[in-house]
């Protein structure tokens, strides 16, 4: 997947953003699905654990709180989405498969 440099840096901004149930942050457990960069304007689809996370809502706060930090971000849009299921086997890094000892 090509980035560009905003949407890289969107991304290390996520990065600050720890599912708290499982201790690691968002980007490397493959919940983010897409940053979308365009004149300023951020939006980011993502999913959680599960659909029925208690915490959803704290969490794409966080996520638009991180992006915000962006001096040049202006407008922010995180989107939940369901599908695809997220699937840690194929979604998260390698290294989030260790600690979540799946590999």
């Amino acid at each position: 997947m090509m980035t560009s440099l905003q949407e890289d840096l969107v991304l290390e901004n996520l990065r600050t953003v720890v599912d708290p149930e499982l201790g690691i942050n968002i980007v490397d457990l493959g919940l983010v699905y897409e940053v979308k960069v365009e004149d300023g304007n951020v939006k980011v689809k993502m999913t959680l654990t599960s659909p029925g996370c208690p915490i959803g809502p704290a969490i794409q706060a966080q996520c638009h709180a991180a992006v915000k930090k962006l001096p040049w971000a202006k407008d922010v849009h995180v989107q939940l989405v369901w599908t695809p299921r997220w699937d840690p086997k194929t979604m998260a890094s390698e290294d989030a498969k260790m600690d979540l000892g799946i590999l």
